[in-house]
């Protein structure tokens, strides 16, 4: 998934779930989407969070 499409599918999940999203690169590269509460990988690998409650 491209960095644009990870965006615009975190915005669409959070916006949907009401919850926070993160955006991560996996081992291979490859970019994916998942709920901040699910995430438990290495910190350094997020690239970006997305809250709907953040002003």
């Amino acid at each position: 998934m491209s960095l644009n499409d990870a965006h615009a599918f975190a915005f669409s999940l959070a916006t949907t779930l009401m919850a926070a999203i993160i955006i991560f690169q996996a081992g291979d590269g490859t970019l994916s989407v998942t709920p901040a509460s699910e995430y438990d990988g290495d910190t350094a690998a997020i690239v970006h969070e997305i809250d709907p409650f953040a002003p």
